[in-house]
C-alpha cells in the first residue's frame, strides 16, 4: 500500500513479545529517543520486538540505525493519506457512522467514540483507506455541519483543511497495519499513542507508554506559535474572546489523543517525577503513573582516566549548535568568566551543521565579544575522548528531558552547571532535592548566573572535586542502565502475563 510498507517482513504465525510504536524517530534518525529505543532492544536480547515507525508521508526514508536480530519486523506508517485510490461501493450507514464518530472524537474526545470507531473500521470489508474516508461526500457534510454548529464565524476554508489534516493522522493511526504482539509500548502520546490505544481496544492486549518529554505540551507550544494555523479575524474582534478559533480545534484534538492514550495504557512512565505530575494534570490516572529514568552503561566509564590541566581548565557545552540549546547564553557566560579566569578554555562539542544560520550567529557573537582564543567550536566529536580533560560541563538549554551528558559527565566525576529545566535539578540534587549536590542549578537564559556558577567552581577545586564525586555516586546508584533494563523487563513480563 502506498506510503505504508514493511521492510522486515513478519512471520504470520509469530507474535512479537513487544511492539514498540515510535513517531518521527527510530530507525530514521540517530540520537535521542531513537538511540534509547535501540539501547532498549539491544539490552533485552531475549525479548522479541516489532516496531511501528511513524513518519510524515510516504516518501522513502533511509534507516540510520540498523535493528538488531531480535526485531522481527519494522512497519512504516505514513500520516499522509494515500493518493489516487479509487472509491469502492460502501454502505451509506457505515460511512455515516464513521464520519460522525471521527468528528465526535476529534472535538469531544472520550473512550466511547474511539471504541466504536475501532469496531466499525476493523470489521469493514474491504478495509477502508484514509483517502476514501476523507474524500467521501458524507465526510464533507460532517465537516460542514460541524463548522456551522461550532465555528459559525470562522473561515470554512481554514476549518476544512484543519479538520482534514487532523483526521488524516487519526485515520492513519486507526487503519495502519497493526503488528501482532503480546503487548504494545508507545514512546509518546499523539499518533503513536493512538495506535497503542487502538491496539489495547482491538487486540485486547496491554499497552504501555514511556514519555521522554510531554508530547502534548510540545504540540501545544507549536500550535500557539505556528503562523500557518489561521485564526479567524472575527474572534480577534470580540471583547470576551469566547468564539473558539482554529488553534483551539488543534489544541483540543491533541488533548483528546493524549487522553485516549493515557486511558488505555498502564503503566504510564515518565523519565522523572516532575513529568509524572504533568501527566496526572493532563488526565493520567495517578495509580498508573511511575518514573523510570534513562540509564547509561556506567562500567563504560570506569577506565576513563582524568587528564585535566589545572592551569588551563576546560568548560564544555556538549550538544548541537541549535537555538534550543541556547549556545549564545553559554558564549556570553564565557565572556564574563574570562574576565576573572583568563586561563579557562570553553569548548562547544557538537555538530554545527544542523542550523547554519544559528551557527553563524554564534560565531559572530564570539567575534563581537573578542573570544576567538577562548571559545572553540569543535564540531562532531567522540565525547569519550573529551571527558578526561573536562573540568565542568555546562548546559544552557531552553528545554531538556533527561540529558545524558550530565549522567556521562557524572560517571567520570565531572560536576555540571545546568538550567532548571526538565530533570536537570533532579539529576544534580536528587529526586527530593535532598541528596548531596552534584552541580549547580541556574535560572533559564541567564548568562550572569551561569557565569557565576562556573566561576564558583573554577575558584574552588575542592568544591569541584566534591560535587563531581557526589554526582558519580548518584549516577552509579540510580542511573545504571542494567537497573533501567531490569525495570522494563519486569513491565514487559507483567504485561505479557496479564495479556495471555
Amino acid at each position: 500500500m502506498a506510503g505504508r510498507h514493511t521492510r522486515l517482513m513478519p512471520d504470520a504465525n509469530v507474535d512479537a513479545d513487544v511492539c514498540l510504536i515510535v513517531e518521527g524517530a527510530y530507525p530514521f534518525v540517530v540520537g535521542g529517543v531513537a538511540n534509547w529505543v535501540q539501547d532498549l532492544i539491544v539490552g533485552l536480547p531475549d525479548i522479541s520486538f516489532a516496531v511501528v515507525a511513524i513518519k510524515a508521508d510516504g516518501r522513502e526514508m533511509p534507516w540510520r540505525l540498523q535493528p538488531p536480530p531480535n526485531v522481527l519486523f519494522v512497519t512504516e506508517v505514513s500520516l499522509a493519506p494515500e493518493i489516487g485510490i479509487a472509491a469502492r461501493p460502501r454502505s451509506r450507514s457505515e460511512i455515516e457512522a464513521i464520519a460522525a464518530l471521527l468528528i465526535r472524537f476529534l472535538v469531544d474526545g472520550g473512550e466511547e467514540p474511539l471504541i466504536e470507531l475501532v469496531a466499525v473500521l476493523s470489521r469493514a470489508r474491504p478495509a477502508w483507506t484514509a483517502s476514501e474516508v476523507l474524500s467521501h461526500p458524507t465526510t464533507f457534510r460532517a465537516i460542514t455541519d460541524y463548522a456551522a454548529r461550532d465555528l459559525p464565524e470562522a473561515s470554512f476554508h481554514l476549518i476544512f483543511w484543519a479538520v482534514r489534516t487532523l483526521l488524516g493522522g487519526l485515520l492513519a493511526a486507526l487503519l495502519a497495519p497493526l503488528p501482532r504482539a503480546h503487548s504494545y509500548h508507545t514512546i509518546s502520546t499523539g499518533f503513536a499513542g493512538l495506535i497503542a490505544a487502538r491496539a489495547s481496544i482491538e487486540r485486547g492486549r496491554p499497552s504501555v507508554i514511556t514519555e521522554h518529554g510531554i508530547y502534548l505540551l510540545e504540540r501545544q507550544i507549536e500550535i500557539m506559535m505556528a503562523d500557518w494555523i489561521g485564526q479567524h479575524e472575527e474572534a480577534m474582534l470580540t471583547l470576551d474572546g469566547a468564539v473558539p478559533g482554529i488553534r483551539d480545534l488543534w489544541r483540543r484534538a491533541f488533548e483528546n489523543y493524549a487522553r485516549a492514550c493515557y486511558d488505555r495504557c498502564d503503566p504510564i512512565v515518565a523519565l522523572y517525577a516532575a513529568n509524572n505530575q504533568v501527566q496526572r494534570r493532563l488526565g493520567a490516572a495517578p495509580e498508573r503513573v511511575r518514573s523510570i529514568p534513562n540509564g547509561i552503561d556506567v562500567a563504560r566509564f570506569d577506565m576513563v582516566a582524568a587528564k585535566r590541566d589545572p592551569d588551563r581548565p576546560t568548560i564544555a557545552l556538549i550538544g548541537r549548535v541549535v537555538p534550543i540549546k541556547d549556545v549564545q547564553t553559554f558564549i556570553r557566560a564565557a565572556g564574563i568568566v574570562h574576565l576573572d579566569h583568563p586561563q579557562a578554555q570553553f569548548r562547544i562539542l557538537g555538530p554545527t551543521d544542523e542550523d547554519g544560520e544559528y551557527f553563524e550567529e554564534c560565531r559572530a557573537l564570539v567575534d563581537a565579544l573578542k573570544l576567538g582564543g577562548v571559545v572553540h567550536f569543535e564540531g562532531r566529536v567522540r565525547v569519550d575522548d573529551w571527558l578526561p580533560v573536562i573540568d565542568v560541563v555546562v548546559l544552557t538549554s531552553l528545554s531538556e528531558a533527561q540529558p545524558l551528558v550530565i549522567l556521562e559527565a557524572g560517571a567520570c566525576g565531572i560536576p555540571s552547571v545546568a538550567p532548571d529545566v526538565g530533570s536537570c535539578r533532579e539529576l544534580l540534587e536528587g529526586p527530593a532535592g535532598e541528596d548531596a549536590p552534584g552541580g549547580l542549578v541556574t535560572p533559564l537564559v541567564d548568562a550572569e548566573a551561569t557565569a557565576a556558577a562556573i566561576g564558583e567552581l573554577l575558584a574552588d577545586p575542592a568544591l569541584r572535586e566534591r560535587l563531581g564525586a557526589n554526582l558519580r555516586r548518584r549516577v552509579r546508584r540510580d542511573y545504571d542502565q542494567s537497573m533501567v533494563l531490569a525495570r522494563y523487563r519486569a513491565i514487559y513480563e507483567g504485561a505479557m502475563l496479564s495479556g495471555s
